[in-house]
């Protein structure tokens, strides 16, 4: 299954990105994306290798969406995507996708590259995800909304 690759190019060094991209995901991710019943009050990225990653909602309530595979500030971080097309949590390490996000210096900025791969996996209907992930509201205008945190 087509891998989704979007990037772009923010006015911060790799360190800074990488730290805004895992610290203060909150500030800049959609409020709108999210699977728990209460509004999105905070999103988590545990920074180790095993961590978890989730979101907290405005009733204190967490709900999973996935772990950290890699991390390696400030250069790359690898989360496994463990929402499902129905956008449900599916605990199973193997039915997980990938989303993969490097940081590398360009010019006076950093170039941030996510590649979400490996759909196939999820058991729930993974064309649900890829679409969702690609289309309109997926990671090229999140991605954009990250950029803007540095303008």
């Amino acid at each position: 299954m087509t891998e989704v690759r979007r990037s772009v190019l923010v006015n911060a060094s790799a360190d800074h990105a990488f730290k805004v991209f895992t610290e203060k995901f909150v500030t800049w991710w959609p409020s709108a994306h999210h699977i728990g019943e209460a509004a999105l009050k905070d999103v988590v990225v545990e920074p180790r290798e095993g961590g978890r990653w989730y979101e907290i909602g405005m009733d204190g309530a967490e709900c999973e969406w996935g772990s950290v595979q890699a991390w390696e500030p400030p250069s790359r971080l690898l989360l496994a995507w463990h929402l499902d097309g129905d956008w449900d949590y599916d605990p199973d390490p193997a039915r997980a996708s990938t989303v993969e996000i490097t940081f590398t210096p360009e010019g006076s900025g950093t170039r941030v590259e996510l590649v979400h791969s490996a759909f196939e996996r999820h058991f729930t209907k993974p064309d649900r995800v890829r679409e969702g992930v690609s289309g309109e509201g997926g990671w090229g205008a999140i991605l954009l909304g990250f950029g803007q945190a540095f303008v």
